[in-house]
């Protein structure tokens, strides 16, 4: 498996002001695309294409990605102007899947699950999707009966859910005949009917992997400050930075304080800031004092 199809035409409604200038994929996280970390976890596992699917300021990704590559891997966007949901969006890359079979993952998740391992025990089974799913979370919408996935939300016989999905998963390209064209709809139909065939597999995570989701703004500075902070070479410090993320090119004048705070490349701090469990995002120059505030 060589391909991947990366979730990326979300709105990311729940980050707003933070996705106002950028998809949510896109915004800065330890100091680079939020996405990346995602590809490399891929390309890890053996990924050397990518397809990402567009919506929400998709201008955005020409300007991250140029050349249309990520260290050696060649990447597809698929712009949708009417957002497709996941079914919807898989069926539009059809001729890019050319037959072969994907990993498909979220676009705004960071993880450590062993994907190398989904992949291979998908390519080993006779599934046409295989799930990676996990025995804990507060979503446990699908009964699990050895490797196989008996039911999801009790819509196929009634059972109850005892796994959580991960977003992330494999398919065969047989999956696609029962998608259609042209429709935004969910995969979960698709994962339905395979069900009743049983060919929709399930790849339980063991253990604790790491998971950090970044859907809403408390939950992306919790995950980022799970990281160590660090300042970007090619930043400008010479006010008082303490514990923050500091991206590229961004300047901090002399007598401003930054404590505990993300500030996004290129963006400026004027000397009269005092900035605490701030975020700044914005072109324009940050000033005054703030607490948990979005600059």
């Amino acid at each position: 498996m060589r391909k991947a199809f990366l979730l990326g035409a979300g709105l990311g409604t729940r980050l707003k002001p933070l996705t106002d200038t950028l998809p949510k994929p896109l915004i800065p996280f330890a100091n680079r695309p939020l996405i990346t970390h995602v590809m490399d976890h891929c390309i890890a596992a053996g990924i050397t294409d990518f397809a990402i699917n567009t919506h929400h300021l998709a201008e955005a990704w020409a300007m991250a990605f140029p050349d249309g590559t990520y260290r050696g891997a060649s990447l597809s966007f698929f712009h949708e102007p009417v957002l497709l949901e996941t079914g919807g969006g898989i069926k539009n890359i059809e001729e890019w899947i050319n037959g072969d079979p994907i990993l498909v993952y979220n676009g705004d998740i960071i993880t450590d699950l062993p994907i190398d391992r989904l992949i291979t025990g998908h390519m080993g089974s006779n599934n046409t999707a295989t799930l990676a799913v996990q025995p804990h979370g507060p979503a446990l919408h699908l009964a699990i009966e050895g490797r196989r996935i008996t039911d999801i939300h009790g819509k196929v016989a009634e059972l109850a859910g005892t796994h959580q999905f991960t977003g992330i998963y494999c398919i065969d390209p047989e999956i696609l005949d029962l998608i259609p064209p042209g429709e935004k709809i969910s995969v979960i139909p698709a994962f339905l009917e395979l069900i009743k065939r049983n060919e929709l597999g399930a790849y339980l995570v063991k253990g604790e992997p790491r998971w950090l989701d970044l859907g809403t703004r408390e939950a992306y500075r919790e995950a980022s400050f799970e990281m160590t902070p660090n300042i970007h070479p090619t930043a400008q410090i010479d006010g008082t930075v303490a514990n923050s993320w500091i991206g590229g090119n961004c300047r901090i004048e002399e007598g401003a304080t930054v404590e505990n705070s993300i500030l996004w490349p290129g963006t400026t701090v004027l000397r009269d800031a005092q900035l605490t469990n701030c975020i700044v995002h914005s072109t324009s120059p940050a000033s005054g004092r703030h607490l948990d505030a979005d600059l």
